[in-house]
């Protein structure tokens, strides 16, 4: 996570809190001249469209008054869902026996994309079983991370 969007998140945490829900996760991405803030909201019972407006206007007036990212972006609230984007170890530690997807920034072994059994986390350090192959790959290689939803 760059230091910009951590320095948001912990801008932003507070405010989610006092909503009663908690801050899963940010990304922003940047396309052109299309820019967009997306933050995912956890609730313990789920969560509702009711509770994403409330969390969208709230932090909308902090964004506005903090203006922490400069030009026109789009600000996006939403639940992580099934296919939930992984972004700490505490996180990947509560998924451990699903299966996920992840992308590395750079190639570790040679490859930058993973799908498998993930094992836990070992350390910085996140355990991925692929055909039978073990992968201990360091958090900070991983671009995106998520977890495949199993029917």
């Amino acid at each position: 996570m760059s230091a910009k969007l951590k320095k948001i998140q912990e801008m932003l945490e507070p405010v989610v809190q006092s909503l009663d829900c908690s801050l899963w996760g940010m990304e922003y991405i940047t396309q052109g001249k299309h820019s967009m803030l997306r933050v995912y909201i956890e609730k313990e019972g789920g969560v509702s469209v009711d509770d994403c407006a409330a969390v969208s206007h709230q932090i909308s007036g902090v964004l506005d008054v903090e203006d922490p990212i400069s030009g026109e972006y789009t600000l996006e609230v939403s639940s992580p869902g099934m296919d939930r984007p992984l972004y700490t170890l505490e996180q990947f530690t509560e998924y451990a026996g699903n299966i996920v997807q992840v992308k590395l920034r750079i190639p570790f072994e040679g490859r930058r994309n993973f799908k498998g059994l993930l094992n836990g986390t070992e350390g910085e350090d996140i355990l991925l079983v692929v055909d039978d192959e073990e992968f201990l790959l360091p958090i900070d290689l991983i671009d995106r991370a998520q977890v495949v939803p199993q029917f």
